[in-house]
């Protein structure tokens, strides 16, 4: 049937960029840890087009580095690099905030509203699962939930322009924020736990406690890598 060669490559791209940029989340490629579409293409018993496909695909979104004659490494992000990371989130973050008062289309509508209040429940669920896994100190766990409540969140306010560039800046942050977070061997208690407040903040449409209550896990977050980093 014509098309399902691409359809089947197309897969295997996303399938390895899924699985390589889990790997860099979770620690298990460190920082400056090269590797060739060739060594990929023999880990995963696959044709090198999609695995090359795949490792473009993660440097666009800065989870690897293309090594120019060499292929491609996990990026060693310094301290500097965070605080750059959060200074850019922060910009978006405080537009969406502005939506509040500004009369965004989103936000239009009362909180008590059917379709509103399930939108917003949705994310707090997220923003549930996230806060368990930072108590518990599972990285992995939190990552992957703290990812979908922003997600989820910025989607409430209909810009997948922002929601994906928002989107590709904390994975970029939690990439760089790993390699310190894993020097520590025990995360319990020390990771930002403050995703239904966020949400109940946004529900109220306080937009200054919604900045303040980011304002406050960036500086906690900054502060533990600079600690971490030595710095």
């Amino acid at each position: 049937m014509p098309g399902n060669g691409t359809v089947t490559r197309s897969t295997l791209r996303q399938q390895i960029a899924d699985a390589l940029r889990d790997e860099v989340l979770a620690g298990r490629l460190r920082p400056g840890r090269a590797f060739t579409v060739k060594e990929i293409a023999d880990q995963y018993g696959v044709s090198a087009t999609p695995v090359r496909e795949a490792l473009v695909d993660l440097s666009a979104q800065g989870i690897l580095e293309a090594d120019q004659h060499r292929g491609f490494r996990v990026p060693e992000y310094s301290v500097t690099d965070y605080r750059n990371m959060i200074e850019a989130r922060s910009l978006v973050t405080d537009g969406m905030f502005q939506a509040l008062t500004s009369g965004h289309p989103a936000f239009r509508t009362s909180p008590e509203d059917p379709r509103t209040a399930a939108a917003l429940a949705t994310v707090r669920r997220r923003g549930e699962e996230a806060q368990r896994a930072a108590a518990a100190g599972d990285l992995t766990i939190l990552i992957g939930y703290d990812l979908r409540f922003w997600r989820e969140l910025s989607a409430l306010f209909g810009n997948p322009y922002l929601g994906d560039f928002l989107h590709r800046l904390r994975v970029q942050s939690w990439v760089c924020a790993v390699q310190y977070l894993l020097r520590l061997p025990d995360l319990r208690g020390r990771l930002w736990a403050g995703h239904t407040e966020l949400v109940d903040a946004l529900a109220r449409r306080e937009a200054e406690a919604a900045r303040a209550i980011i304002a406050t896990a960036n500086a906690h977050s900054l502060a533990l890598l600079e600690h971490l980093s030595g710095g």
